[in-house]
């Protein structure tokens, strides 16, 4: 067999909704990890509360991969339309499994690709198995097409469905044992892509959305509130299961305002808090926003991209909010973003908010999409120790005795670097006013000249403070790059999937990930854009908004921009092909 068609795969299963697309791929997925595999997958579903085409699409390799790419190995059709929307996405020798009924004729697919029918229904009535198990019976089949390791694939069946008990197990594995004895029994086994394991699970498979709760829950987080809005309703999901382990309070909220006020109130409190949204959602959210910024509560905010205007594409990938986030609410306040680029930085980064949020007293947006918040990718296990835990300054109780009974504790005094030391509400001589006006040392409502211009210096004295402490991004890849590529978030993926492509043809590529929209890391930026010898920048949105944001904090334009805004994540064949371009004629 040729080596390079051995533990490269990848696999794609599409139908209606609510034919079990998301929970058969999330198996495989789960099946090629445990066999010690990398995987990357990403699913695709409309805007719809019923039906719809869907899909999920598994990328599976023996070394680390980044992102999704073209082309298909294997498309399992739960219906006829499945095969007629990817049909041109097969790589020649793929093949499709699909009922035996909705198979096409040979004439509509080119030569070299193989059709794998097979009599769903018949198999179901044959194991007396509900009929939504065909999912399962074209995941069995599936298996045996690649002469992966069944066994691994009924351990994971075991461990998806041990709460609905053994007669569910046994359902479900039944059905994948059938679809793998028919293709075993009525098809050559001369399919020329295979999986093979090479060792045990020694990886996580887990989404953005995930790290991002797994890092709020490590670092302390005891309140989460949202509105569901795609794609961070399953931040709620995953932290309403987590509730009563971790003793976290979990609110779903009316709307999106109560869900910030509500993260607002138990920031005041003391309590670390952490709300979600999208686009729209955070539209809602500004008000609240601004007033975390002015009374000087800290809150971490987790503002999940997706395609706008207004309702836009709400199922998609975009990044299209980023001066939005950037200039969220009105006035001047400190506005620190954090935006992670893959699954691990979705959990560091979201520690560091927590920490920053606390120790700067202000809301702090970490910053993602779709892309990154619903794709699986198998990531090794989290370092909780790499990054300590900052609850901030608090007002000591000796500082508080010796205050005088008949004033408010100072909660908003002048500081050398604006961070004022807090209390907890209730504590003894540490009583002061919170209120959405502007307000001097005490918390008392003042439109005083003087006050005012001592307020907004200090407020912003702790945007230089933590100007200070950011690390600053890393130029990654060759000094002597004849491309250097610029991005943000999860296009990270899509670029060092190209670089490694790009690297093949003897393209040298470097990269700079901005991890910190704000503050921006000016200098740094600068200085890349003046010793690259070809900058492009790579993002999803029609505007080009970070070649903007850059331009506004360095005085630099940028030439070669690659944009995609139709909603989907770039493809890394996609960034290859312009940075050729750019080599080429740029």
């Amino acid at each position: 067999m040729n080596e390079t068609k051995k533990n490269r795969l990848t696999w794609k299963i599409g139908g209606k909704a609510g034919e079990g697309i998301m929970a058969t791929g999330i198996i495989f997925s789960q099946s090629c990890s445990r066999g010690g595999l990398h995987v990357y997958d990403i699913n695709e579903y409309p805007s719809l509360i019923k039906g719809g085409h869907n899909t999920l699409q598994v990328r599976v390799e023996d070394r680390e991969i980044f992102s999704q790419v073209r082309g298909v190995n294997i498309l399992i059709a739960l219906n006829k339309e499945t095969i007629i929307l990817h049909k041109d996405e097969i790589v020649d020798g793929g093949g499709i499994i699909c009922d035996i009924s909705d198979a096409i004729d040979r004439k509509e697919l080119r030569e070299n690709i193989r059709i794998y029918p097979i009599p769903f229904t018949d198999i179901i009535k044959e194991i007396n198995a509900q009929a939504i198990m065909k999912n399962n019976v074209a995941l069995g089949a599936s298996i045996a097409l690649v002469d992966y390791d069944f066994e691994v694939v009924v351990q994971v069946i075991k461990d998806t469905f041990k709460r609905k008990g053994a007669s569910i197990i046994d359902e479900n594995t039944k059905a994948a044992k059938a679809g793998y004895d028919f293709i075993k029994k009525n098809f050559k086994d001369d399919f020329e892509y295979r999986l093979e394991k090479i060792g045990e699970k020694s990886r996580m498979l887990l989404t953005g959305n995930d790290a991002i709760c797994i890092g709020a829950i490590k670092t302390g987080c005891k309140f989460y509130s949202a509105y569901p809005m795609t794609p961070a309703s399953s931040i709620l999901h995953f932290m309403a299961a987590q509730e009563r382990r971790f003793n976290i309070v979990v609110k779903h909220t009316e709307d999106e305002i109560s869900a910030i006020n509500m993260a607002i109130g138990a920031g005041f409190a003391g309590v670390r808090a952490m709300c979600g949204t999208s686009g729209g959602g955070f539209c809602l959210m500004t008000e609240g926003y601004g007033l975390a910024g002015m009374i000087e509560v800290p809150i971490v905010v987790i503002l999940s991209m997706r395609p706008g205007p207004s309702t836009g594409m709400p199922t998609w990938s975009e990044q299209g909010d980023l001066k939005f986030a950037m200039s969220a609410s009105q006035g001047d306040f400190p506005r620190p973003i954090l935006v992670p680029g893959d699954n691990e930085e979705c959990f560091y980064m979201t520690m560091e908010a927590f920490n920053l949020a606390e120790k700067y007293q202000t809301p702090v947006i970490v910053l993602s999409d779709k892309n990154l918040a619903e794709s699986h990718k198998t990531t090794e296990k989290f370092d909780s120790g790499r990054i300590s835990i900052d609850r901030g300054a608090y007002a000591s109780p000796s500082e508080l005795a010796a205050s005088p009974d008949t004033t408010f504790f100072k909660r908003y005094r002048f500081t050398e670097n604006g961070i004022s030391p807090r209390t907890i509400p209730g504590t003894k001589k540490g009583i002061y006013s919170a209120a959405s006006d502007e307000h001097d040392e005490e918390g008392n409502i003042t439109e005083l000249s003087d006050n005012r211009i001592k307020m907004m210096q200090k407020r912003a004295r702790k945007m230089d403070a933590l100007v200070r402490e950011i690390k600053q991004p890393e130029l990654k890849g060759p000094i002597d790059a004849d491309v250097t590529v610029i991005f943000a978030g999860s296009t990270k993926g899509p670029v060092r999937e190209a670089i490694f492509t790009l690297e093949k043809e003897g393209i040298k590529v470097n990269y700079l990930q901005i991890t910190y929209l704000n503050p921006f890391p000016s200098e740094k930026v600068s200085n890349v854009i003046d010793s690259a010898r070809k900058i492009v920048v790579a993002e999803n949105n029609f505007t080009g908004q970070l070649c903007d944001i850059i331009r506004e904090k360095t005085g630099k334009s940028i030439a070669h921009k690659i944009l995609k805004y139709d909603g989907r994540p770039f493809y890394p064949e996609e960034i290859h092909a312009a940075i050729k371009e750019v080599v080429s004629h740029g």
